[in-house]
């Protein structure tokens, strides 16, 4: 993709921005209908022309006329197609001016509100297919705002954010969108993360304020009653005037401001919306049927307390403000106040974070995407396992280590005393007993316990030679090199605190790797030659000592191989003293130790040094290629 759109198409404004994948730091906020911010309306006139934009609302030559159609996508059909034809006439300005060019290589990311359901966004995004589009994906609006923001830097948060609850609140015209992010993930609000009330409503209580101060206000209404879009193009206008106002209010509540507007071309019916300070405590303080008696200020209160109810463990430490309504100061009071340990914030030009960052999610990701494929080509080449395959004598090494001496206490010593007590006939049937309890031991929570240190350990250089591989691929894509480095995990006492918070995929993969390992190790030194490896060293070491001792105690002229098969009397073993089998078990365990050792790593045992390179390789590429499918969108 070489360019990418983002269209922010709201119940009331919309606005368009392209951002090209290379050599261009931010998006470009695109002029449709002669207006960055256009008014979502579009008109049909007699010649079949499509008007978009404030044209389109006051228009004689109309002969259809449509505004404000998205806040009913979920109710009304009719909205589908009311979306369709102004989806067209949007893309045929862009062609028009040059903005897009047919046929190249581009895509549209198109914003929704967060409580649309997959099934919700898919039919959306068929919409701007049947219009005509280039490719598309509908995402939430909310997190393209805060995507907008964090890449945009206009306050200091960084990609730090995605480690921290985020609560973005987006007040559009006819609805508030709660999008509640929580590790860069977004999660969703059981209260559809959507609120069907907006700034829409102070635009309707200032036109309302507006006819009750006009002269002629009766017969105004009146026509409006009649013309419900002159009605909309009027409330519109309160629209600029609030917006106009809450920007500066400090100055506007010491100077006029006002708008005329002239309804249907007729001189006499004119309406001046006004705001200064009493009128904006009108329309925020005072209660409206409009709002089922409550004022605009409780009403906005109470959306905020639900959606908080519905946050379960970790409160927002950041509130992100954005939509026209949240340049008021007030919004901000109130925020703070239903959220007093989060910082509030709010956007820069916030009718155009959203498609400013439906823009950057456009490039991002494509980035992502190519990270991946870069990531899946690195694990096609076997580099993996040529780095496990250098450091497998290690891993042996560490592993007979860290077993043997347990290994001596928890399993030869129980095998001793059975056959001490004739639990065990003969010596020559130590093997098949301690192959039984060698796996059982080895398949045992204490075991496995044991070999976390050790795994971990032998993982680091191997996570430091794969990150010499992954690190590049993240910086071509500018992903954060943590997204694929397991070394970051791998501090034992880190893993102790964070595998409890599991609070993040990196830390539960790598436990997860740690515990497939042990799995791997476990389940082939308990298969076939792996357990023949280990019960023949110890137990032919073990019944040759415990042959040894019952030759001594018994005289020389005994032969130890007739000893060794004998079914020897029960009052005979016991001549034997445990304390001094237990004497001897240091040199039996040097002896199991070294045996072990040259098994392993001088003779190279092939069929359990190929089954772990491999399932050891396959393992880490599992996790690589997981936590390079959870990294979505950095803010």
């Amino acid at each position: 993709m070489d360019r990418f759109y983002g269209f922010d198409l709201g119940d009331a404004e919309s606005a368009v921005s392209r951002l090209a994948r290379r050599d261009q730091s931010q998006p470009e906020v695109l002029p449709i209908a002669d207006a960055r911010s256009f008014i979502t309306a579009y008109a049909q006139l007699e010649t079949g022309e499509v008007l978009i934009g404030e044209e389109a609302c006051y228009s004689t030559q109309a002969v259809y006329r449509s505004l404000r159609f998205k806040s009913r996508f979920l109710s009304d059909q009719q909205s589908e197609k009311d979306l369709r034809r102004f989806a067209a006439g949007v893309l045929n300005e862009l062609l028009r001016e040059g903005h897009l060019m047919q046929n190249e290589d581009c895509c549209f990311y198109i914003g929704c509100p967060a409580g649309w359901t997959k099934a919700d966004r898919e039919r959306y995004r068929r919409i701007f297919e049947d219009a005509g589009y280039p490719p598309a994906r509908v995402i939430s609006e909310s997190r393209a705002a805060l995507v907008s923001a964090c890449q945009s830097r206009h306050f200091q948060v960084g990609y730090d954010i995605v480690e921290h609850p985020v609560l973005v609140v987006d007040v559009g015209s006819s609805t508030t969108d709660f999008a509640y992010i929580l590790g860069g993930k977004e999660v969703e609000l059981q209260t559809a993360g959507e609120v069907f009330f907006g700034g829409g409503r102070m635009d309707e209580l200032l036109l309302e304020e507006s006819l009750k101060r006009a002269p002629n206000g009766r017969q105004i209404r009146d026509a409006l009653d009649k013309n419900p879009l002159w009605k909309s193009y009027c409330e519109f206008t309160a629209r600029r005037v609030k917006e106009k106002y809450f920007s500066d209010q400090e100055y506007w509540q010491a100077n006029d401001l006002s708008k005329t507007v002239r309804l249907m071309n007729d001189p006499k019916l004119r309406l001046s919306i006004a705001m200064d300070g009493d009128i904006a405590d009108a329309i925020v303080e005072r209660p409206s049927p409009i709002l089922a008696g409550k004022s605009f200020h409780q009403t906005f209160i109470e959306s905020l307390r639900a959606a908080r109810s519905h946050i379960r463990d970790h409160m927002p430490e950041l509130v992100f403000l954005t939509g026209g309504v949240s340049k008021m100061p007030a919004v901000r009071d109130w925020c703070q106040e239903v959220f007093p340990e989060a910082v509030v914030i709010t956007g820069a030009e916030p009718e155009f974070s959203v498609s400013r960052g439906l823009a950057y999610c456009g490039r991002i990701d494509e980035e992502l995407r190519a990270f991946r494929r870069e990531v899946q080509d690195l694990i096609d080449t076997n580099v993996i396992d040529r780095i496990v395959e250098r450091r497998i004598d290690d891993l042996y090494s560490r592993l007979v280590d860290t077993l043997v001496h347990p290994m001596m206490t928890d399993v030869v010593m129980p095998v001793f005393d059975r056959w001490r007590s004739a639990e065990i006939r003969a010596l020559s049937d130590i093997d098949k007993v301690l192959a039984g309890e060698l796996d059982a031991w080895l398949h045992s929570d204490k075991a496995q316990a044991l070999l976390v240190k050790p795994i971990t350990d032998w993982l680091k250089p191997v996570a430091y030679e794969i990150e010499d591989q992954t690190m590049p691929i993240c910086v071509r894509h500018n992903v954060p090199y943590k997204a694929l480095s397991l070394s970051s995990y791998l501090t034992l006492g880190d893993l102790d605190i964070r595998i409890d918070a599991r609070d993040m995929f990196a830390v539960e993969g790598i436990t997860w790797l740690i515990n497939a390992i042990i799995s791997i190790l476990v389940g082939l030194l308990c298969g076939g030659s792996g357990i023949a490896l280990l019960s023949s060293g110890v137990g032919g070491v073990v019944a040759g000592a415990i042959g040894t001792l019952l030759v001594l105690f018994l005289g020389k002229d005994k032969m130890q191989e007739l000893v060794m098969n004998m079914d020897v009397p029960r009052h005979l073993r016991r001549l034997i003293p445990r304390a001094h089998f237990e004497n001897r078990l240091g040199r039996i365990e040097e002896d199991v130790r070294a045996g072990l050792h040259r098994s392993l790593e001088d003779d190279k045992n092939t069929e359990i040094t190929e089954r772990l390179t491999r399932e050891i390789s396959d393992q880490i590429e599992e996790c690589l290629n997981k936590m390079a499918e959870i990294v979505e969108i950095p803010l």
